[in-house]
């Protein structure tokens, strides 16, 4: 697109197509680097003949019937949207026709047919020239509304234009807001190619156990380290592979012993040195054709990261990429870093690819694009906000800040590579927060949350607002997003970026802990408008391995891990009590818990309540028998049981695991035809691998039965059985916040 056709350059680092469309980027600077960046100096082609760094391969999501396709389709990814699903999928080339999928409810009777729109980038390099089963350069988008909440559809993508029809594939809509039936997701962070195998099996077990959906906030696939074969290992990396500072946890795995190609240079990569692919595209290919079997069988929901936006992030030691990028030189160096907007290929500026490559619900939840929305799934609604543009002082600049004395755009030299955005409007100002429609959209959007409905209010970004690994950014994304969060009632921000696993304590503005809402050290209240829990579950594994903590941990950390990769698991089992897992690749050992519990009748923020339990003019009697239940002591206490004295020293929860017990409560609302199943036992001990403590519970006597008193307007529930011990659990199950029968229905 002719860059004179742009309005307000000043603000922009990209031009707009035509309304709706997807913003490409500016060029009134021409590139002057190779027509292909190949980051390997060994064997610089585009499909390799070789003799360098070996080229990596995944399946596509359909294999083709012919052994030489024209075309084919290699990923397919779902997505929500309100009411329905958007089913996205990637070929080569056009498919000469309208995108279409054919639906129904059953596998054998697809009586339905949705189509679509498509849309491309001028990627570097061209499909042409890459193999047709391993490319993508057409992006293809059908949604499919007005479906039934919860549901299960199948769907099958039909052959055209010489693509081959997928199978028939399925895919579940999401529960309706104030569904009460529990759910779990699996949440993500900074994933890509290398180090990230067990994170990937993990999440396969994950799908076919049933998690809802997946929650990926941000640094997708790294296909911005495309030049890590050629950039020597620094003396500050915590890890070069296949060099002289190898530092790999034992026992060391035998393919890092193998030497690299002749001629290639240690790096920070993986066994080979690189594994990952040399080209920035086809790592982007690499990695989503890798991710089929999850982001085809369940909704892939993404924010943005600073992976994404661009084809690199900063030079390497002699400045090797702004002699190739700027100079076409290649293995080469230069006097100093001067790498611009300019320096990198324009389809690889602007997070052209990630804004191609997914579909998220922008433009249906009064957000904008893949940047920021929001989504409703039973008892929760979820935020995912850009923390990387449009906002003050953001990481990825906009060309304003960039703008000297009187220019209204500002020299290539002015720029730096990662520049990007904004992708909203600027009403005023860039430095001013209030002034960015991002900020607008989120005030908007927290303001109207029925917490009657959802609850539990979940906001991530993919920046950390707190951690021991202190930096600037921090500051910046507390000043645009943290008071709006907290004003709101938002229960819990999650972030990644650090590649570690990090759980905060509960905490107020100005990194204030909320000591009065820590029960112990896995199980913390929810206190709107005083304090949220911050996650920062950046472990899931990537070519840049672990961060590492050069200093001391800072009290505001309860755990860190700076070991083990691995995702977590978000579970809202009710509208008081949500359990949060961290699921390590190793093996799916459980290195952290956490269980957030809401007061009952407590404010969700803005003018909504937290319920009770619904009462109506019918009471129900509920039975249930249970393999062990959790009891919560608000404070110290003693109590009688039959002939013995019991005392707790401190308020923590109780776990009475000496069943079969038998539950009985009331309620006003039509119990489910199957009650819900307490966790065993099992379900609720410590932790394996925290290195935290909670608090100790001295416990004397034995209990023959127990009792506690409900907060519920409800009968309190009884407990009958043969239980003579007691077991203080390390977060507090299901028992919801003072009454079991909020946990159980």
């Amino acid at each position: 697109m002719d860059s004179q056709s742009c309005t307000e350059r000043a603000y922009t680092a990209f031009c707009i197509h035509i309304s709706g469309a997807i913003p490409t980027v500016d060029e009134s600077y021409p590139y002057t680097g190779p027509a292909v960046p190949i980051g390997d100096w060994i064997d610089p082609t585009i499909n390799g003949n070789g003799e360098g760094f070996p080229h990596l391969v995944e399946p596509p999501a359909v294999v083709p019937l012919l052994s030489k396709p024209t075309n084919n389709i290699n990923v397919i990814a779902l997505s929500y949207i309100p009411q329905g699903i958007n089913i996205h999928y990637q070929t080569p080339f056009g498919l000469g026709i309208a995108p279409s999928v054919k639906w129904g409810t059953s596998a054998t009777a697809l009586d339905s047919e949705a189509t679509g729109s498509s849309h491309t980038y001028d990627r570097t390099p061209p499909c042409s020239e890459v193999s047709v089963t391993q490319c993508s350069q057409f992006y293809h988008e059908v949604r499919i509304s007005g479906l039934k909440s919860d549901t299960t559809y199948y769907y099958q993508i039909p052959a055209a234009n010489g693509t081959t029809a997928s199978d028939v594939l399925s895919f579940t809509t999401s529960r309706a807001a104030g569904d009460p039936t529990g759910f779990t997701i699996a949440v993500l962070n900074d994933m890509g190619y290398t180090n990230a195998g067990g994170t990937y099996q993990q999440l396969l077990k994950a799908v076919g156990e049933g998690v809802a959906f997946a929650w990926h906030g941000g640094d997708i696939s790294y296909a911005d380290d495309w030049y890590s074969g050629i950039l020597p290992c620094e003396d500050d990396w915590p890890v070069c592979y296949n060099g002289t500072s190898t530092e790999i946890p034992p026992p060391t795995p035998s393919d890092y012993l193998t030497p690299l190609p002749a001629a290639e240079i240690a790096n920070q990569g993986g066994p080979l040195g690189g594994d990952m692919s040399v080209l920035y595209e086809s790592n982007w290919d690499l990695w989503q054709q890798w991710m089929n079997n999850i982001t085809a069988n369940i909704p892939y929901m993404v924010l943005p990261g600073n992976h994404e936006a661009t084809c690199s992030e900063f030079d390497g030691p002699g400045n090797i990429l702004t002699a190739y990028l700027n100079n076409n030189v290649t293995n080469g160096t230069a006097a100093k870093s001067a790498l611009t907007y300019f320096s990198c290929p324009p389809s690889q500026r602007n997070f052209t690819a990630y804004q191609n490559r997914f579909r998220m619900p922008g433009a249906e939840t009064g957000g904008v694009g893949n940047f920021w929305y929001s989504f409703d799934y039973g008892l929760a609604h979820f935020v995912s906000i850009d923390g990387e543009t449009d906002f003050a002082n953001s990481p990825e600049y906009p060309f304003a800040a960039d703008l000297t004395g009187n220019e209204t755009s500002p020299r290539a030299n002015e720029t730096y590579v990662t520049d990007s955005g904004p992708f909203g409007a600027i009403n005023g100002s860039y430095k001013s927060n209030k002034a960015y429609e991002q900020y607008q959209w989120l005030a908007k959007d927290l303001a109207s949350v029925d917490r009657t409905k959802t609850p539990w209010v979940i906001a991530m970004s993919h920046r950390p607002m707190y951690s021991s690994m202190v930096s600037s950014y921090q500051k910046n994304l507390r000043a645009a997003f943290e008071e709006l969060l907290l004003e709101n009632g938002v229960d819990a921000y999650l972030s990644g970026h650090i590649h570690w696993y990090e759980r905060l304590f509960p905490l107020g503005a100005n990194s204030t802990i909320d000591k009065a809402s820590i029960i112990n050290n896995n199980t913390y209240h929810t206190n709107p408008g005083v304090s949220m829990t911050h996650l920062i579950n950046g472990m899931a594994g990537n070519i840049e391995s672990h961060s590492t903590l050069s200093g001391g941990i800072l009290n505001i950390t309860a755990v860190l891990d700076q070991t083990h990769y691995g995702f977590s698991k978000l579970t809202v089992l009710n509208s008081t009590a949500l359990k949060w897992s961290f699921v390590r690749g190793d093996g799916g050992i459980i290195g952290d818990e956490l269980m957030l519990l809401k007061k009952p009748g407590s404010s969700g923020g803005g003018n909504s309540t937290i319920p009770s339990v619904a009462l109506s003019s019918t009471t129900y009697v509920i039975t249930q028998t249970v393999t062990a239940y959790p009891t919560y002591c608000p404070s110290a206490t003693t109590f009688t049981q039959g002939n013995s004295a019991y005392t707790v020293t401190a308020p923590t929860t109780l776990t009475i695991t000496n069943c079969p017990c038998t539950l009985t409560h009331t309620t006003g609302s039509v119990p489910a035809s199957k009650p819900t199943t307490i966790l065993g036992a099992t379900d609720l001990s410590t932790a394996a691998g925290s290195t935290a403590t909670g608090k100790t519970i001295n416990l004397t006597g034995s209990v023959p039965t127990v009792g506690y008193t409900s907060t519920s307007s409800s009968t309190p529930a009884q407990v009958t059985g043969a239980a003579d011990r007691v077991q203080a659990a390390s977060f507090a199950g299901l028992a919801g916040m003072l009454g079991l029968a909020a946990a159980l229905f």
